[in-house]
């Protein structure tokens, strides 16, 4: 993975617009945005990435998904729902409302379903194949 680091602009206008109408007394999530603003920036990083490779999903958003996950205590699975999912996450991480807006999106392998193994079947009943 390699770092092309990029200063997180401010929350679209679109998104801002829509997250303020669906909580128009805010979040948590929100006020971390809007009273802290900018926690992290992916130039704090720019030196634990090599210069090649893939490029990483920001490392600043994934560490204020972490401070997020920390502050709702959920586990990793429902943050990266809350990343996908959440108007609310959507607005502090910064990114269009159509934006998936999570680390590896697209890059996940399908899930082959359950593993099938007749022999342990059949061993377990005392039958052969």
């Amino acid at each position: 993975m390699s770092l092309h680091a990029r200063k997180i602009d401010g929350v679209p206008e679109e998104t801002a617009r829509v997250v303020r109408a669906a909580f128009p007394k805010g979040s948590l999530t929100m006020r971390i945005r809007d009273e802290l603003g900018e926690l992290f920036s992916d130039a704090d990083f720019t030196a634990l990435y090599p210069n090649r490779g893939k490029p990483a999903w920001s490392p600043a958003r994934l560490a204020l998904v972490s401070v997020m996950q920390s502050a709702e205590g959920l586990s990793d699975r429902r943050a990266a729902d809350a990343v996908r999912g959440r108007l609310d996450w959507k607005y502090s991480l910064g990114p269009e409302l159509a934006d998936p807006a999570g680390p590896g999106h697209g890059t996940r392998r399908p899930d082959p379903g359950p593993v099938r193994r007749p022999w342990v079947h059949n061993w377990q009943f005392g039958r052969r194949s």
